[in-house]
């Protein structure tokens, strides 16, 4: 059995181009992906039949060796089937995306990044404790309680923040008093009316 140098390369060049291609975020170019690395897996399975053969029609007097084996060539009509469906549903996908967020980028999923963050810190505070050690009870106690304090240290900064007028020489010293307001203007003596 001779495999072909060409098709082997353009299935791997199809191939990789479309496994890059489907691990973008834009949903067009998965869809452009999914089609190209279809495409170059169908090439690869039917690289591994071999040379073209006689037709697999067994009638008497045609040797076996020279009949073309029909399994690839149904595996690449399913694929194709396959690659067909999947990108009528990521087309579909694209299109209903572009409808409602006018764009067919896929974003990160908030939720995700939560759980793989929760990991992490659980796999430092698990690395913190092995390296110092568990603390006492009375060290997590008084601990918690220094986090109380500079938490409501915090919050007290914060409040006094907020009624701040942002003139500094104002929130230091305390405001001027606000001015007497105006008199009405008393008649003058000499007045003849």
């Amino acid at each position: 059995m001779t495999v072909s140098a060409t098709l082997l390369i353009c299935a791997v060049v199809l191939t990789s181009v479309g496994v890059v291609l489907v691990h973008t975020r834009a949903l067009t170019r998965v869809l452009i992906g999914i089609i190209v690395c279809g495409n170059g897996i169908n090439l690869f399975v039917l690289s591994a039949t071999g040379r073209a053969g006689l037709p697999p029609l067994l009638y008497p007097g045609v040797a076996h060796s020279r009949v073309t084996d029909p399994l690839p060539q149904a595996i690449v009509l399913t694929a194709v089937v396959i690659t067909l469906a999947t990108t009528a549903f990521v087309l579909a996908m694209a299109y209903r995306s572009g409808q409602l967020t006018g764009s067919d980028f896929v974003p990160d999923d908030v939720e995700d990044r939560r759980i793989v963050l929760r990991a992490v810190i659980s796999a430092e505070r698990a690395e913190l404790r092995e390296q110092h050690g568990q603390p006492s009870r009375r060290a997590r106690r008084d601990q918690r309680r220094e986090h109380r304090r500079r938490l409501r240290a915090d919050r007290a900064f914060q409040a006094r923040a907020r009624d701040a007028s942002g003139d500094l020489w104002d929130d230091i010293l305390g405001a001027d008093p606000p001015p007497p307001p105006p008199q009405p203007a008393s008649r003058q003596e000499n007045d003849t009316r």
